[in-house]
C-alpha cells in the first residue's frame, strides 16, 4: 500500500471525510431506532406434530396398529433426524424433528410431504381412527398472554368476553394470531333413568333416534318462480333446552314428553376440557404472538393502549390480567445490555485517557459512537435486531474496535514526539501500522468463523455474534486509518524530545529490557516452562465445571406436577388447587398461573409446551426478585417431599438456550417393553448412587388401572347382541354420545344422551348397572365377568423402539453435564454388555451440547486455512507463520486458571469465546512479527531487533489487550456471557505477557539469534 495511503487521502478531503462521519452518525440513530427488539434470538424448532385418536383402544394397541405404522412412513421424510412418540389409551402424539442444519426455506415443504406422506397410509389404519391432524405451529411464542378473570363469572360468560378481546387484538398490527385458553366447551346432557325406561317400556335407542331426527339440518326444498328462488325453512329445530325437555316421545301408544322421563341439563363438559387458573382463580387465557419481523416494542406500547381501553369497558366485576409482557422483558433486557454497553464504553475511554492523555484519549473516544453508528446501520440493513447476542456482541466488539485507532494515533504521537510534522506523522503511522493492523483485524474476524458457519440450533442461537463483532472491527479499521488521524491532526499535542532523550529509556523500560534479555538467554528454560504451563492447563481444564447453557435470570419458575399414570382431571384438578393454596401463603410471588390438564403456551422460545394430558398440571410462579426466586425454590422442592409425595414434581427455570427437563437426562431404548423397563431400573440404580442426585424420574415406566370386562358371548348371541352393540350401550352409559346438534349464534353445542347411573364414579357399582339388552334391563355381572388389571397407561418410543427417558434433577452447586458425564462412566460397562439393539444414551442438555460440539468442529479447518493464508500474505515466510501459530494455544493457560479462580463454566458460549481469542492472541502476534522483520530489514541485527521491537511495540499491544480485557469486566455480570468474558479476559491477559515475552524468545530460538555485543 506504499502507493495508496487511506490517511492521506482523508487529510486531503476533510470535508468529505466529515460529511460522511455525519451522515454515518444520522444513518446510525435512524437505524438504532428501527432495529426489531428482542430478548432472545429468534432460532427454527424444526418440529412437527403429528396426533391421532383411535377410541376404545388400549395404549399397546394404538402403539401396534397406529403409531407404528405411522412412524414408518414418517421415516420417509428427507433431512429426518428421529422420532419420538407417546401413545395412550385411545390416541397417540408423534413428534417429528427435522437434522438441526436442515435449511430454513426447506421446512415447510418437509412438512408439505409428512402430510402427503401420512395420508397415503390413512387407508391402511384400522376403521375407528380419527385423523391423523397436523402442527406445523409448534413453535409459534405466545410473548403476551393475558388472564380473564371474574368472581360470580361462569366460564361461558368469561368466554364470550375473552372472544370480543380476542376479535379486538387481531386487529392490532404486528400481531399473528390470538388464541383462548381454558375454555370450557358446553354440553346439553340429557340423562335417563333406566328404572324409568324399564317401567315405561321405552329403548334407549327410539330416545336417542328421535333427537337427532328433530333436530337434523335437512333442505325442505326450494321454488323457483318466474322471479325469485324461495327456500323452505321447516320450524321444529331447538332453540332452548325448554325446547328440548318438550320433545315428545312416542312408545308403546303413548306419548310422553322428554323432561318427564329424562333429566335435561346444559353444563360443561365431563371430565373437564384443560383449564387456567390466575392467581388461584379461574380463568380464561388470552395468548397473543406477534408477526414475524414485528417490533415487540411498538406491539407492547399498543397493546398497553388497547388493553388499557378494553379493562375500562369489561362489565363490572371482570378483570384483564397481565400474566406475560414479553414487550416489558425485551425493554428491560435491552435496557440492561445497553447500560452494560455504556460501562464498557466508559471502562475503554478511561484506559486511553489514562495512558494516551486527555487530547489522544479524545481522538479515540470520538471514534468508538462513530463504530457504533456504523455497525448499528450494517445491522439494520442485514436485519439482525437487538437482542441479548447481538447486544453481547457489541460489547465483546468494544474492547477491540478501539485497538486499532489506539495503535494508530500511539505512532502517530510517537512520531509527533520525535519532531515529525502532523501530515507527515499521520501518514507514516498509516504507512507502518495500516497493513498488520488490517491482517489483524481480519484475523480475529476468522477467530469468530465458527461461530458464523456452524450448524445446529445452538449455533443458530448465537449466530449473529460474527457478523456484528466482524463489521465492527472492519468499520474500526477504516475508522482507524482515515478518521483517527484527521481527529489527531487537530487535537494531539506532545511535546518534542530532545535528539539525545529516548522515550523507552526510562526505568519501567530499563527493566521491561532486562527482563526480555533474560528470557533470550534462557530460551530453552522459558520455553519448556510455557510448555509444561500450556500442558498443565489442559489438565486443569478438566476441572472446570461443564455447563451446557446456564438458567436464565428471569424471575418465573416452571412447576411441573404429574399424576400417576390413569389419573382423571378432576383430580390432577385438585391437586393443582392445593399446590396453589399453598402459594397462596408465600411471600415473595409477584404473581402465578397454573394450567391444569396441559402446560403453560410457549411464552418464551426456549421452553417446550406440554401436550393436554389428563395426569398432568404446569404452575408459572412469577417471583418478585432472584432472591426470592431462590427461596420460593427451596419451598417448592420441601412440599414436594412433604405434602405432595404422590406426585412427581419438577422444578425448574427458563433455559437461555435449547430447553432441557431435567439437568441430568438418560434415554434407555431397545425392542421389547419389558426389557427396556429391565435395564432402565438397573440405570437408575446407578444414578442414585451418585450423591449429586436428587431423585430419578422417568418418563413412563408404571401401568395404569384397567377393568376387564369378559363377556360371556353366547349369551350376548342368545340375546341377539353382539360386542359392538354392547361396548357402544356401555359408552353411552358411563360417558355418553353425542347424538345430535344444538344451533346458538356462532356456537354448536354437542346434546350428549346419557343413562343417569351412579356407577359413573364408583366402580364397585360397575357389576350391578342395568343394560338394555334387546326389550329389556338385565345387570351387567349376568353376561360378563368384571375383574382388574393394569396396562401401559403411556409407552413412548424413539425412532420405532419403545424408549424410557430418566431425569434427575441435582444438588446445588454443580452443574447438570459435570453430574451426568460422572454416571456415563458409571453404566459404561452396563453398556458394553447391552443385548443386541438395546442402549443406553445420554439426553438432554449432555446430547445437545455434545452435537453443538460437533457442528461447531466443522468450520474450524477453514478458520486455520483463512488464519494461516492471512499470516502468509502478511509475513510471506512459512516459519514466521508457524512461530505466531504457535502463540494462539497460549490463551488456554489464563482460560483454564481464570475460569477456576472465578468457578464459571466452560459451556457452549465459553467455548466460542476460547475460539476467538486464538485470533486476538495472533492478531497481537503479527504485530510484533511484522516490527521485528521491519527492523531486520532496515539493517539492524536480529538481537537488538527482536528486544527494540518488543520494547516499541509493548506499550500499543498492552493498551490494546488492556482495553479488550477491562472491556469484558461489564459482561462478567451477565449470566449468559460471563463464562466467555472470563475466559476472554483471562486467556488475553496472559497471552499478552506471553507475547510480549515467550514469542520473542521463540523467534530468537527457531532463527538460532546470538547475542550481539553492545
Amino acid at each position: 500500500m506504499k502507493g495508496f495511503n487511506l490517511t492521506e487521502i482523508a487529510l486531503k478531503n476533510k470535508s468529505l471525510v466529515y460529511y460522511f462521519i455525519i451522515v454515518t452518525f444520522i444513518m446510525g440513530i435512524f437505524s438504532y431506532e428501527k432495529l426489531g427488539r428482542m430478548e432472545d434470538p429468534d432460532f427454527v424448532i424444526r418440529q412437527m406434530v403429528v396426533s391421532v385418536a383411535w377410541p376404545g383402544a388400549s395404549a399397546r394397541e394404538v402403539e401396534e396398529q397406529v403409531t407404528d405404522k405411522l412412524e414408518k412412513k414418517l421415516q420417509d421424510i428427507p433431512g429426518l433426524d428421529y422420532l419420538e412418540s407417546k401413545s395412550y389409551p385411545g390416541k397417540a402424539v408423534i413428534y417429528v424433528t427435522l437434522v438441526e442444519d436442515f435449511p430454513k426455506e426447506s421446512i415447510k415443504s418437509s412438512w408439505f410431504n409428512a402430510r402427503n406422506l401420512v395420508n397415503d397410509i390413512k387407508v391402511d389404519l384400522p376403521e375407528g381412527v380419527v385423523g391423523p391432524f397436523f402442527n406445523d405451529s409448534f413453535d409459534d411464542v405466545f410473548g403476551s398472554i393475558y388472564a380473564l378473570t371474574g368472581d360470580g363469572y361462569s366460564y361461558e360468560e368469561m368466554r364470550v368476553e375473552a372472544e370480543r378481546i380476542r376479535r379486538t387484538l387481531l386487529n392490532l398490527n404486528n400481531v399473528k394470531k390470538v388464541e383462548l385458553i381454558g375454555e370450557q366447551p358446553e354440553k346439553i346432557y340429557v340423562e335417563v333413568e333406566t328404572s324409568k325406561l324399564a317401567q315405561l317400556g321405552i329403548s334407549p335407542d327410539l330416545i336417542a333416534s328421535v333427537l337427532k331426527n328433530q333436530n337434523a339440518m335437512n333442505p325442505a326444498g326450494m321454488v323457483e318462480t318466474q322471479t325469485d328462488d324461495v327456500y323452505m325453512r321447516v320450524t321444529g329445530q331447538f332453540d332452548s333446552v325448554e325446547a328440548i325437555q318438550n320433545l315428545a316421545i312416542r312408545a308403546n301408544g303413548k306419548t310422553f314428553r322428554l323432561g318427564d322421563i329424562a333429566t335435561v341439563e346444559r353444563k360443561y363438559v365431563e371430565p373437564a376440557e384443560p383449564k387456567m387458573y390466575f392467581n388461584g382463580h379461574p380463568a380464561i387465557g388470552i395468548a397473543l404472538s406477534m408477526s414475524e419481523g414485528g417490533n415487540i416494542l411498538k406491539l407492547g406500547d399498543d397493546l398497553s393502549k388497547t388493553v388499557d381501553q378494553i379493562s375500562k369497558d369489561l362489565p363490572l366485576g371482570l378483570e384483564l390480567n397481565q400474566v406475560s409482557n414479553q414487550p416489558k422483558v425485551v425493554k428491560n433486557s435491552i435496557g440492561e445490555f445497553v447500560r452494560t454497553l455504556l460501562e464498557a464504553i466508559a471502562i475503554v475511554l478511561l484506559v486511553s485517557f489514562l495512558s494516551l492523555g486527555v487530547r489522544t484519549g479524545l481522538v479515540v473516544a470520538g471514534c468508538i459512537p462513530l463504530v457504533i453508528a456504523g455497525v448499528f446501520l450494517a445491522m439494520y440493513m442485514l436485519n439482525i435486531s437487538l437482542h441479548k447476542v447481538s447486544l453481547g456482541a457489541l460489547i465483546i466488539a468494544l474492547g477491540l474496535l478501539v485497538d486499532d485507532a489506539i495503535i494508530a494515533v500511539e505512532m502517530m504521537a510517537v512520531k509527533l514526539e520525535q519532531g515529525y510534522e502532523r501530515f507527515e506523522a499521520a501518514c507514516y503511522a498509516y504507512t507502518v501500522t495500516a497493513v498488520p493492523m488490517l491482517t489483524g483485524t481480519l484475523i480475529t474476524c476468522a477467530g469468530f468463523i465458527p461461530v458464523g458457519f456452524s450448524k445446529g440450533m445452538s449455533a443458530e442461537f448465537t449466530s449473529s455474534l460474527f457478523p456484528v463483532i466482524s463489521i465492527a472491527l472492519i468499520i474500526s479499521w477504516i475508522v482507524s486509518v482515515m478518521v483517527a488521524p484527521l481527529f489527531g491532526y487537530y487535537l494531539i499535542r506532545v511535546k518534542v524530545h530532545q535528539e539525545d532523550k529516548d522515550p523507552y529509556q526510562s526505568k519501567f523500560y530499563k527493566f521491561f529490557r532486562n527482563l526480555l534479555t533474560w528470557c533470550l538467554r534462557h530460551r530453552v528454560l522459558v520455553i519448556g516452562c510455557t510448555i509444561i504451563c500450556f500442558i498443565g492447563s489442559i489438565g486443569l481444564l478438566k476441572l472446570v465445571k461443564q455447563e451446557f447453557f446456564p438458567p436464565s435470570t428471569r424471575p418465573e419458575i416452571i412447576v411441573s406436577l404429574t399424576l400417576p399414570e390413569g389419573a382423571s382431571m378432576k383430580a390432577t384438578d385438585m391437586t393443582a388447587n392445593r399446590f396453589a393454596a399453598m402459594l397462596d401463603g408465600l411471600d415473595g410471588i409477584e404473581n402465578y398461573s397454573y394450567y391444569a390438564g396441559e402446560g403453560s403456551p410457549r411464552f418464551v422460545l426456549t421452553m417446550t409446551p406440554e401436550l393436554p394430558a389428563t395426569n398432568f398440571a404446569q404452575f408459572i410462579v412469577v417471583a418478585k426478585d432472584n432472591e426470592a426466586r431462590e427461596k420460593l425454590i427451596a419451598k417448592f422442592q420441601q412440599s414436594f417431599s412433604e405434602e405432595f409425595s404422590n406426585v412427581i414434581g419438577n422444578i425448574r427455570l427458563i433455559q437461555t438456550g435449547p430447553p432441557a427437563e431435567y439437568p441430568v437426562m438418560f434415554r434407555v431404548s431397545g425392542y421389547e417393553h419389558e426389557k427396556v423397563r429391565e435395564i432402565a431400573d438397573e440405570v437408575s440404580n446407578i444414578m442414585v448412587t451418585n450423591d449429586k442426585v436428587k431423585e430419578v424420574k422417568f418418563n413412563w415406566k408404571e401401568k395404569s388401572k384397567v377393568m376387564h370386562l369378559d363377556l360371556d358371548q353366547d349369551k350376548l348371541r342368545n340375546l341377539g347382541i353382539d360386542a359392538k352393540t354392547f361396548s357402544l350401550s356401555l359408552q353411552t352409559q358411563l360417558s355418553g354420545a353425542a347424538i345430535a346438534e344444538y344451533y346458538e349464534g356462532d356456537k354448536t353445542v354437542d346434546i350428549v344422551f346419557r343413562m343417569s347411573s351412579d356407577a359413573r364414579g364408583d366402580l364397585s357399582k360397575i357389576k350391578d348397572m342395568p343394560i338394555y339388552i334387546g326389550n329389556r334391563y338385565v345387570p351387567l355381572e349376568q353376561i360378563a365377568k368384571v375383574s382388574y388389571s393394569a396396562e401401559d397407561g403411556k409407552i413412548a418410543r424413539r425412532d420405532l423402539k419403545p424408549a424410557i427417558t430418566l431425569g434427575a434433577n441435582i444438588i446445588d452447586g454443580v452443574t447438570g453435564n459435570d453430574v451426568a458425564n460422572e454416571i456415563l462412566q458409571k453404566i459404561k460397562g452396563l453398556q458394553d454388555n447391552l443385548p443386541p439393539g438395546y442402549t443406553i444414551e445420554s439426553a438432554g442438555a449432555l446430547e445437545s451440547s455434545d452435537k453443538s460440539i460437533e457442528f461447531m468442529m466443522v468450520p474450524i479447518p477453514a478458520m486455520i486455512i483463512v488464519i494461516i493464508t492471512l499470516l502468509m500474505f502478511q509475513l510471506k515466510r512459512m516459519s514466521l507463520m508457524f512461530i505466531t501459530l504457535m502463540t494462539a494455544p497460549l490463551g488456554i493457560i489464563g482460560v483454564a486458571t481464570s475460569m477456576l479462580i472465578t468457578n464459571q463454566s466452560m459451556g457452549f458460549v465459553a467455548e466460542l469465546g476460547v475460539l476467538a481469542l486464538s485470533g486476538m492472541i495472533i492478531r497481537n502476534s503479527v504485530i510484533l512479527i511484522d516490527q521485528i522483520e521491519k527492523h531486520i530489514a532496515d539493517g539492524e541485527d536480529p538481537w537488538h531487533a527482536i528486544i527494540d521491537s518488543a520494547i516499541l511495540r509493548f506499550r500499543p499491544i498492552m493498551l490494546t489487550a488492556a482495553a479488550a480485557i477491562l472491556g469484558m469486566i461489564p459482561l462478567m455480570r451477565s449470566n449468559f456471557w460471563g463464562p466467555m468474558a472470563v475466559a476472554i479476559a483471562g486467556g488475553l491477559f496472559c497471552a499478552t505477557v506471553l507475547t510480549l515475552l515467550v514469542l520473542p524468545t521463540m523467534y530468537a530460538a527457531w532463527f538460532k539469534v546470538k547475542e550481539e555485543n553492545e
